[in-house]
């Protein structure tokens, strides 16, 4: 009875029109845009800071310190904490999944060799799979409409990435990590929305970054030996995803899907392997050319189909 009261709040606002009339509107539209590039630099600063640590010692930094960051502000602000242990355990699969099982298998896969481009394409099929479970699991209505748009942004997505596919880049293991990633990050999607969706954000994701920082070290312990090189460039990149991608563009993450279904909102990572080459072309002199840029066209068409559907 308790379980169904905590997520009876979530089903009834997927009933609703979003907050705000068309303002309300128009700020979900400006924080997914945010959203997407923010989630774009994780894979630029994940190529910036893993030559100098390996990948679970740099995430285990960087979930550690984010707990320690939200924990002081949680405290400071008298944020309410989770009412029951059955709540503080969702928080913890939900954290493992998103943060230790999707960043671990991503930043494993890029430290193997296998390219940004190609991880992005990987876990950017992410919402086709929360959009074929919504249905089953979350009883959320995709339409065909939004399945077209679906299928329109995974053409853009692998266009996008083509040239690098065709090249042959990364390896098997390194493939396989991805994999394990989408995973993860598809059922952190469905798992957040189902469990968590009336648990406060600060405490929250204090209980989830602890979770993900401990199963991480414990991957240390059996696969790494914690090496890192403290450089500037090491530096910069652990504190920029620790503070920009772990606090800031997940919390909002985390805020997107308890206002809008699941799969639109997993939808947006669909926009996010174009905007990370964006990024990459001046930091690392990545370029794209005319197949590409029109990959993103598509991909943009795609995503619009899927996050301006009218329900009726």
């Amino acid at each position: 009875m308790t379980e169904k009261a905590q997520t009876d709040p979530a089903t009834a606002a997927r009933k609703r029109p979003g907050p705000g009339g068309p303002r309300g509107e128009l700020h979900g539209l400006a924080a997914s845009g945010l959203f997407v590039v923010l989630w774009s630099t994780g894979f630029i600063g994940a190529k910036l800071g893993l030559p100098d640590a390996e990948p679970l010692t740099f995430l285990t930094l960087r979930f550690a310190l984010a707990a320690l960051l939200l924990l002081c502000l949680a405290l400071a602000t008298r944020a309410p904490w989770p009412r029951s242990p059955g709540q503080a355990l969702h928080l913890c699969v939900a954290g493992v999944l998103l943060h230790a099982v999707y960043l671990g298998g991503v930043f494993s896969a890029i430290s193997l060799g296998v390219e940004a481009g190609i991880s992005a394409l990987i876990v950017g099929t992410q919402p086709v799979l929360v959009a074929a479970l919504a249905g089953p699991l979350l009883g959320e209505k995709v339409t065909r409409r939004q399945w077209l748009g679906l299928l329109l942004a995974i053409a853009g997505v692998t266009l996008v990435v083509w040239r690098k596919l065709e090249a042959g880049y990364g390896t098997p293991g390194g493939v396989m990590l991805c994999l394990l990633g989408l995973c993860g990050i598809t059922l952190a999607t469905l798992y957040q929305k189902r469990f968590c969706g009336t648990v406060p954000l600060r405490s929250g994701s204090v209980i989830q970054y602890a979770a993900a920082a401990l199963a991480c070290g414990l991957g240390v312990l059996l696969f790494e030996d914690g090496r890192v090189t403290w450089s500037g460039e090491f530096a910069f990149a652990l504190a920029w995803l620790t503070l920009v991608l772990s606090l800031g563009a997940v919390m909002l993450l985390y805020w997107l899907i308890q206002r809008g279904e699941a799969a639109r909102v997993s939808s947006l990572f669909f926009l996010v392997p174009p905007v990370t080459a964006l990024l990459a072309w001046p930091l690392f002199g990545e370029t794209f050319g005319p197949l590409a840029l029109t990959g993103m066209v598509v991909t943009a068409a795609g995503v619009a189909l899927v996050n301006l559907e009218k329900k009726g």
